[in-house]
């Protein structure tokens, strides 16, 4: 990243949000030091955590000043009364956001296989819960439509949308990272014409060694923009040196001060090579032209 990063880059890149999971964020002393005050941070919940360890982990976040987005996966969640336990666990520690996903697991524990039964329960809006995220995939997802395409994701999508329209909550969509803007900005185009009009929170991966974002890439599915990985892979001169998403947020970010209403209207961080890397790179990134002064 240039020391003197472009304005329509930092405009594009100040807010983003971060990821973090319990175990990940148990090392990280003080967010404080890392992040802007206020910044969105997720809690990943992945199957087998405990609800305790998450809502620890949000109450601190909380405590030290940041907005804090726990994930609640559909499939690992077995009924409405278990829902409602999470939905004020986290209430009462001054959470009133959640990303919703059906969750990374094959089989559903009990009443709820996706994200729309847990946004129908009326649950999390009894709770107090006025902002909801949900999941978006520009490079398709197996797991939603087996035979390709994107039939079954856009018409979740489009009842999503709906949902937002007859409801107060405030709803986007946050989607997994992605290495290449080609791909995301044709899928925001094809949202625009299906009609779903919800801002989009698109995910990038932050710097890590190309053999871990590979590894994480292949596992979670990632499609298309693969070929910028692997067109990496084949370069020996860089194959060591940590990767990092410069190109795809300035393709973004210059895309976005083109076309206004390109529906990205922020950056989501998967910190895959570790919180404080991805936290600097995207401080740096967020600062305008000639700027030295630290965000957080």
């Amino acid at each position: 990243m240039p020391a003197a990063p472009s304005d329509a880059l930092a405009a594009f890149v100040r807010g983003y949000s971060i990821e973090v999971m319990p175990r990940t964020a148990a090392r990280v002393e003080d967010f404080r030091a890392l992040l802007p005050v206020g910044t969105r941070v997720y809690v990943a919940h992945i199957a087998g955590t405990p609800i305790a360890d998450m809502v620890a982990t949000a109450a601190r976040l909380v405590d030290e000043g940041f907005t804090v987005m726990p994930h609640l996966p559909a499939r690992i969640i077995p009924d409405r009364a278990t829902l409602d336990d999470w939905a004020a666990r986290y209430a009462d520690v001054g959470v009133a956001e959640a990303l919703l996903i059906a969750g990374g697991v094959a089989e559903p524990a009990g009443d709820f296989h996706c994200s729309m039964q847990l946004m129908d329960s009326g649950v999390l809006d009894a709770r107090g819960f006025t902002r909801l995220h949900v999941a978006g995939h520009p490079e398709g997802n197996r797991d939603i439509d087996p035979a390709g395409g994107e039939a079954a994701v856009m018409a979740a999508l489009r009842w999503k949308a709906g949902f937002a329209e007859r409801t107060d909550a405030e709803i986007a969509i946050a989607t997994q990272f992605c290495f290449e803007a080609a791909p995301v900005i044709a899928w925001a185009d094809r949202l625009r014409e299906a009609g779903v009009a919800l801002p989009i929170h698109i995910g990038v991966a932050g710097p890590a060694k190309l053999q871990t974002l590979i590894k994480f890439a292949m596992a979670c599915g990632v499609g298309p923009s693969m070929r910028v990985l692997q067109r990496r892979a084949a370069d020996i001169t860089r194959l060591m040196l940590p990767f990092t998403p410069d190109d795809i947020l300035r393709e973004l970010a210059a895309h976005k001060a083109a076309h206004p209403k390109f529906q990205v209207e922020a950056v989501h961080v998967f910190p895959l090579g570790g919180i404080p890397g991805s936290a600097e790179f995207m401080n740096a990134a967020g600062r305008p032209a000639g700027s030295t002064a630290a965000r957080a």
